[in-house]
């Protein structure tokens, strides 16, 4: 088992990090050994990687910090790092290695303070490993301030230090660091290959697995979710009866209000399990007496996580409303389908009478609305419109089509 096994559908990534990892392997050697870097090296110091949700863009990152931290005894031979089964490339992959850092956020955004710290930590030279690598999987939630931060250990990095940083687009990222990194663009994996990922690696029926994959579109993470877990799918069912029931105006609100009641829900089962925890393990860092009373002076600490835990809260929920607005959109992609006649594959066939009764009731015309309306509300939601009021503006546009 490789590195890359886990790379779904990205043969030409694979075989383009593939051939970096076995140039930084070559230079790394040629400096330890005093010689001349070789010339014409594919390795650069700074890579971004882009691509729909699910396309597997911190897959990739991950499995090429793996390939280049590689101590496999092959690579003298001849052989590709990325082995999958030494240590180095074991402790990237589970996130333990001492020199690959990975930072995701549960936050809104990004701030200097985390970048700043991001930045002292690249000028250090590797611990253990062959390259100190770090992975920004959510570079697209970078402030502004904290992206000018980033752009100067971007524009002058530390001599074995490599940045992989990740977002959805191109126009995600700061211009004057995108400038800096070598471009790479995922594509949304087959849907047969998702599920035979989901059938190899999870051990999912085959049946499920096949309709889990067509239900999320080739996005491996929801896909993974929505096989698994009996919860996601009864929460993806109850989305796509809404298009059923916004006949009138009653319904229309009431369909937005318990959208927006799932959504809350599952925020508050995230911080039930993580919240708690966390709290309990600053009240103890901190010295907290018997009864629970805090030492003096800790007031502050303990406002800031509470503050965190809330921005945490909102993005959850946020993220649950775009995931229900996903499923949407691909509901109303398939009634257009079946109103145009296209022999496209159906991503939602286990209800294809729900899909047939909304085909029949309206015309391409109006579903090209719907969908608009839904594209809408999300644009709403990532303006930090109300979600209560962006969800009932869009239940009441499908009502009218």
């Amino acid at each position: 088992m490789s590195v890359w096994d886990d790379l779904v559908g990205q043969d030409r990534v694979q075989e383009q990090l593939g051939a970096a990892a076995q140039d930084a392997d070559a230079l790394v050697t040629a400096v330890s050994a005093g010689e001349e870097v070789p010339p014409g090296s594919r390795m650069t110091h700074a890579w971004l990687f882009t691509g729909p949700p699910g396309s597997g863009r911190s897959t990739a990152a991950r499995a090429f910090a793996a390939a280049l931290q590689c101590t496999s005894p092959d690579r003298a031979l001849g052989g590709a790092p990325g082995c999958g089964f030494c240590d180095g490339c074991h402790t990237s992959l589970v996130g333990t290695h001492a020199d690959v850092e990975v930072v995701r956020t549960d936050l809104l955004s990004i701030g200097v303070r985390e970048t700043r710290e991001l930045v002292r930590r690249a000028q250090l030279s590797p611990a253990v490993g062959r390259w100190q690598v770090i992975i920004l999987e959510d570079a697209d939630r970078l402030t502004e301030g904290a992206g000018n931060v980033l752009l100067k250990a971007v524009e002058e990095p530390a001599p074995r230090t490599v940045w992989l940083l990740c977002a959805p687009s191109l126009e995600d990222v700061l211009p004057t660091i995108r400038s800096r990194c070598r471009h790479l663009t995922l594509r949304t994996p087959p849907v047969d290959a998702v599920a035979d990922v989901l059938i190899r690696r999870d051990g999912i029926d085959p049946e499920r697995a096949a309709s889990a994959a067509r239900a999320t579109q080739g996005h491996i993470g929801r896909a993974r979710r929505l096989a698994t877990d009996e919860k996601a799918r009864a929460r993806r069912a109850a989305v796509l009866k809404l298009p059923l029931r916004v006949d009138d105006i009653g319904g229309c609100l009431k369909a937005a209000q318990e959208l927006i009641d799932t959504a809350a829900d599952d925020a508050k089962q995230v911080a039930e399990e993580v919240d708690v925890k966390e709290t309990e393990d600053m009240k103890a860092a901190l010295g907290a007496v018997a009864g629970g009373r805090m030492p003096r002076g800790t007031a502050g600490v303990m406002k800031e996580l509470e503050d965190k835990q809330k921005r945490r809260k909102t993005r959850t929920q946020r993220d649950s409303l775009d995931l229900a607005l996903t499923d949407l959109t691909g509901f109303y992609r398939d009634v257009l389908a079946l109103q145009l006649g296209s022999q496209t594959a159906l991503s939602n066939g286990d209800v294809r009478d729900s899909l047939d009764r909304i085909a029949r009731s309206s015309t391409p015309e109006r579903t090209l609305r719907r969908i608009e309306a839904v594209i809408a509300c999300r644009r709403a939601l990532d303006r930090n419109v109300a979600p209560l009021l962006a969800v009932e503006a869009m239940t009441m546009a499908l009502r009218a089509g």
